[in-house]
């Protein structure tokens, strides 16, 4: 099996593992007597982990090699889904949920330098995006069997040792996979442990990137968490429909992953940036104001196309802004991703607790739209410079 696939196969998992508690929020508000805003601290707590851990990994992947690290994390990430699966109680819960998001700190940003290392720059956007079909499909099958769970007698204790499971036999498989051929780079030359990160926050096109990314957490990847609980409060429809309709999200990603080579040729990453920007801005209107349940599967497709037109163009440039230190430089981006997406799960939650859907939808539907005009603006610069 060639790696790049057991990567995919690993952000398969990885993205599940991200996803698969929005639909288990109102189980577990349910489980424990929580509100909605409470319960989904289960997401907040595994987002901070996750991003302040790249700030490890990355120099980790740096000096070791990132073919060996994301080995270590899909490891790790096996026995940690199971310890929240046997949690006793919220806290302990919480804590584990930290510790596993620690762990899968380690996959998909390591895959993506490592496939940086290995794809040359002209090749990348459409390289990345085969390995996106990896996350976005496991993100689809994180948000459907979070309901399923959800509308289950195994409930989130199912579901959190299925992934567990999952888990490991990917770690077996890689572990193999590692054996049988060279895939493990050569360790960088000893610096230190900080010289990484410094060289990724003195370069100014990487301020542009991480500023993006950053926002694209808050405002995006924010509501996104309760989103299953909006509809299924305000339709009445089970969270089975309601994550089966938005996991259709991520095959708006896997259609755009299946033509990106196409796209990039065709559009070029500034129409894709701005086109992106409108696209999911204008779904979350959608979500907001249809007076229609059915609308929210066909709206989630639309969007998850918009936001891979965005997402896949910062990810691309993530993997180039530092080659030196690619490692660190696409573990940054993705603690700015993921400490956005902290920052935005833990206000929508405040917000749809205390002022209603509107609060938490309204910023995510106008600033998308001028997130991606002002990274076309700062792309457009960066081409002219490098030219």
């Amino acid at each position: 099996m060639h790696f790049v696939t057991l990567l995919a196969l690993a952000a398969f998992f990885s993205g599940a593992a991200l996803r698969i508690c929005d639909g288990l929020i109102p189980r577990l508000a349910a489980d424990f007597g929580l509100t909605t805003g409470q319960a989904g601290s289960v997401v907040i707590t595994f987002s901070i982990a996750y991003g302040l851990m790249q700030l490890v990994f990355g120099p980790f992947a740096d000096r070791f090699g990132k073919a060996r690290m994301v080995t270590v994390a899909v490891g790790g990430c096996s026995v940690l889904a199971l310890v929240s699966a046997a949690a006793p109680n919220f806290d302990t819960l919480l804590i584990a949920r930290v510790a596993w998001g620690m762990a899968a700190a380690g996959i998909i940003p390591l895959a993506m330098a490592w496939i940086g290392d290995a794809v040359p720059f002209e090749e990348r956007q459409p390289t990345l995006a085969r390995f996106l079909t990896g996350t976005l499909s496991g993100m689809m099958a994180g948000q459907l069997a979070g309901g399923l769970f959800a509308d289950s007698a195994w409930g989130w204790r199912g579901a959190f040792a299925a992934l567990a499971a999952g888990f490991a036999v990917v770690t077996v498989l890689l572990v193999v996979r590692m054996r049988a051929a060279s895939v493990v780079a050569a360790p960088a030359p000893a610096t230190g442990f900080l010289d990484g990160l410094r060289r990724v926050a003195s370069t100014p096109w990487a301020w542009r990137v991480l500023a993006a990314a950053l926002a694209e957490g808050i405002l995006l990847l924010g509501p996104v968490a309760y989103l299953p609980a909006f509809l299924h409060q305000r339709f009445g429809l089970s969270l089975s429909a309601v994550t089966a309709m938005l996991a259709l999200n991520a095959v708006g990603g896997l259609v755009y992953a299946m033509s990106a080579r196409k796209i990039v040729a065709r559009m070029g990453q500034l129409r894709m940036v701005l086109v992106g920007g409108w696209v999911m801005g204008l779904g979350y209107l959608a979500y907001l104001f249809s007076p229609w349940a059915w609308t929210a599967g066909p709206v989630a497709l639309l969007v998850g196309f918009g936001t891979y037109l965005f997402h896949n163009t910062l990810q691309t440039h993530a993997t180039q802004m530092v080659p030196e230190v690619r490692g660190s430089a696409v573990a940054v981006f993705a603690f700015c991703l993921f400490t956005g997406q902290a920052i935005g799960v833990t206000l929508c939650g405040y917000a749809y607790d205390h002022g209603g859907a509107a609060w938490m939808l309204l910023p995510t539907a106008l600033g998308l739209p001028a997130v991606g005009w002002g990274f076309a603006r700062a792309l457009r610069r960066h081409q002219r410079t490098a030219d």
